[in-house]
């Protein structure tokens, strides 16, 4: 027998399957202890899903640790994205809500435009979330606000009101995650670690290592994190960019060869992957005050 997967097209579809009126087509809010969804190892959505799982003893399958708060999950899913049931004996929660918007309700608002700075749309569901009490009572707020304004009927305001409360949601969203990267900062510090590892193996061990090889997703994979939330996580660690922090180890290992090393600066050039000796020169002067042979040998 195959896998079942239930594919969520449209908003109406959502409620039909999740037992929900649908007061308008493009957006709703979905109390999930109504909700009677049969069984499937996979539920595909093709519309924005914030899911907030008020379910504390299924928490655990969504990468929540002892440094977690445990009063709700929240989940984000882009458009096309699914939830998998077919690992750690997951399920649907039995509580908790459901906030869908189709990308047609934010086009050509504020949120529309900005839609893909939420980075955590595309986290995997692992990284979800975990939310204290105060926190999640601000999102079931924002819901209700949401759920309030469908209620009524639906006139030239309604998708300018709706999407600016979901923009609000998702602020507040941004700084729930801000602060669990903070609580889980001794474990964020194992991860760039581990990272500091990957970058110095990559140069160390290849002759004539690729910068390029050394991507966003290549790291991410290895380190078993989706490419958006290791990038979150080293620009709130580090304060860089996946990009300025690969190009600050480069450097950093630079240094170290030219003062623990009889490394040539053309090796040293062609192993850390510049483009010349000119180019890593002019680069290093410009980033230490000095040139790689007065770096070398300091007055």
């Amino acid at each position: 027998m195959g896998d079942k997967v239930l594919k969520i097209g449209t908003v109406h579809q959502c409620n039909c399957c999740l037992g929900s009126k649908t007061l308008h087509p493009l957006v709703s809010v979905i109390d999930l202890s109504k909700a009677d969804l049969s069984p499937h190892t996979d539920i595909k959505f093709d519309f924005y899903t914030i899911l907030l799982s008020e379910c504390k003893c299924e928490a655990y399958v969504y990468g929540h640790q002892y440094y977690d708060f445990s009063d709700g999950t929240l989940i984000c899913l882009a458009p096309g994205e699914s939830i998998s049931m077919k690992e750690k004996n997951k399920r649907f929660p039995s509580k908790g809500w459901i906030l869908a918007f189709h990308p047609d309700l934010i086009c050509g608002t504020p949120l529309g435009l900005n839609i893909d700075n939420y980075t955590f749309f595309s986290y995997q569901p692992e990284e979800a979330l975990h939310i204290s009490l105060r926190e999640k009572q601000i999102i079931l707020e924002f819901m209700d606000k949401i759920k309030q304004e469908l209620e009524r009927c639906i006139d030239r305001h309604s998708k300018k009101i709706v999407s600016k409360y979901i923009e609000l949601l998702l602020d507040y969203c941004v700084r729930f995650y801000e602060r669990q990267f903070i609580t889980r900062n001794e474990v964020n510090k194992k991860i760039i670690k581990q990272f500091d590892k990957i970058i110095n193996n990559h140069f160390e061990t290849k002759p004539v290592p690729a910068v390029d090889v050394l991507s966003n997703e290549y790291c991410a994979n290895v380190l078993h994190l989706s490419p958006e939330y290791f990038n979150d996580l080293l620009k709130h660690e580090t304060g860089k960019s996946f990009k300025e922090y690969i190009e600050f180890k480069r450097f950093e290992i630079a240094k170290d060869w030219l003062l623990n090393t009889d490394k040539t600066v053309n090796q040293i050039t062609q192993e850390l992957g510049f483009q010349n000796p000119q180019y890593f020169s002019r680069l290093f002067k410009k980033v230490t005050g000095c040139s790689p042979n007065d770096f070398r040998v300091p007055n």
